[in-house]
């Protein structure tokens, strides 16, 4: 397999796309351990690998994060946020992550949540009196609640490929995405009492309300959808065209859709969604490849001949997913790795949903990580500081991120409790 890792790993630092290195790089691969005629093949397993209903749920989403965005929810999150806890000192900087933890049950993705939010929110926090490499570090550490939250693209991608229920993943990620959102807060306090940072006027009670009945509309949607599940009045892929549904409602509602904007949502969820499913069907013919060679079982294997010990093999396994979090896109950590993944599951014994929910705050948490997190990347562009500094800034909130995924592998009850008790 050293090949193939080559061949990748030349590809991507020549510039081309990951999802044409993953299929440029398993293709090759085949010819050159003289498997040539298993490529006729692979068209078959690239279908099979996007070729799944529930996938639907990916689009579907998307759209409807894509159509509350355009509506200005965005816009009205900020105002809410900043309405509830602007009034403290160095308010925007809780603002920054109560808009994160909010846009996260919408979006459902970690780059878009940094994007949205960072354009508008970075140069507030800035005229605030804020550094602007620490506004940007807040913004991209915080991005990382995204995929946590339900509804999450990275969570549904997980379910497909384990069979673990996308419903118990969706109510795992409450706990830890709250976890995330605490210990920022409190983080964020200290630095505003420890920087001086300006206090700003509390809203009166009348602007206070207008901004939650303006808000509350979006705010209730995971909600909406962890309910209908759990109550058996839709499946996930019928809870996302039900988004859908609700973000046009609410949309035209408020007068806040037209045709354009709902024309330009479509457009923006087409290319996303496109290039989800792209890196999906690429990667699959890497998983078809290790599984062809029986990489997972050869890893399992060698891990085992270094420990037995469930808690380092945990351990070396948290490790090795937040390093490949800082490289590769989370969907295609997954696909490529899912293999491995069960058999490391079935050697440390941890409870499917458990399991779940930990490497996909692994993978999610490595974009954040240096020294290649996109994250930092996406934040320092919007700010303009050098990504040195925007990094320097983040590796405190990366450690309370960090804190929170070593709770969820660590103690079960944080992550099963609720799908436990609603399952």
């Amino acid at each position: 397999m050293g090949s193939f890792f080559l061949i990748f790993a030349g590809l991507l630092v020549s510039g081309i796309p990951i999802a044409l290195a993953l299929g440029i790089g398993g293709t090759a691969y085949l010819y050159l351990s003289g498997n040539g005629m298993m490529a006729l093949m692979l068209p078959q397993r690239m279908m099979a690998g996007i070729d799944q209903f529930v996938l639907l749920t990916i689009p579907l989403f998307l759209l409807a994060g894509a159509l509350m965005n355009v509506g200005g929810v965005t816009e009205r999150i900020v105002a809410f946020a900043r309405a509830m806890v602007g009034h403290r000192r160095g308010g925007m900087s809780s603002v920054s992550i109560l808009s994160s933890g909010f846009f996260a049950g919408i979006s459902g993705s970690a780059t878009a949540e940094a994007s949205a939010l960072g354009t508008i929110l970075i140069p507030t926090m800035s005229r605030q009196g804020m550094p602007p490499a620490y506004a940007a570090a807040l913004i991209a550490v915080s991005s990382v609640m995204g995929p946590i939250i339900p509804p999450s693209i990275t969570m549904i991608i997980y379910g497909v490929l384990s069979g673990a229920s996308i419903g118990q993943l969706f109510l795992a990620g409450v706990v830890p995405g709250i976890g995330i959102a605490a210990g920022l807060l409190t983080y964020a306090s200290w630095r505003a009492r420890r920087d001086g940072f300006p206090v700003t006027e509390r809203i009166n009670g009348r602007a206070r309300l207008a901004a939650t009945k303006r808000t509350l509309p979006a705010l209730i949607l995971p909600l909406i959808i962890l309910i209908g599940i759990k109550a058996g009045i839709f499946t996930p892929t019928e809870a996302a065209a039900v988004a859908v549904g609700y973000a046009l409602l609410i949309g035209f509602i408020y007068r806040d859709l037209t045709v354009k904007r709902v024309w330009e949502a479509l457009v923006a969820t087409s290319l996303v969604s496109a290039s989800i499913l792209f890196i999906t069907s690429m990667a699959s013919i890497v998983s078809f490849v290790f599984t062809l060679e029986q990489v997972p079982t050869l890893i399992a294997q060698a891990m085992m001949s270094l420990t037995e010990n469930p808690w380092i093999i945990l351990l070396l396994l948290n490790i090795f997913l937040l390093i490949l979090g800082m490289f590769l896109e989370p969907i295609s950590i997954l696909i490529l790795t899912m293999p491995i993944l069960l058999q490391f599951q079935a050697m440390i014994g941890m409870d499917p949903v458990q399991f779940g929910t930990m490497v996909v705050l692994n993978v999610v948490v490595g974009m954040a990580t240096p020294p290649v997190g996109i994250l930092l990347f996406i934040a320092a562009a919007i700010s303009g500081e050098p990504v040195t500094r925007v990094i320097r800034e983040a590796l405190p909130l990366i450690g309370i991120c960090l804190a929170i995924l070593a709770l969820i592998a660590l103690i079960p009850p944080l992550t099963l409790f609720i799908p436990r008790s609603l399952f």
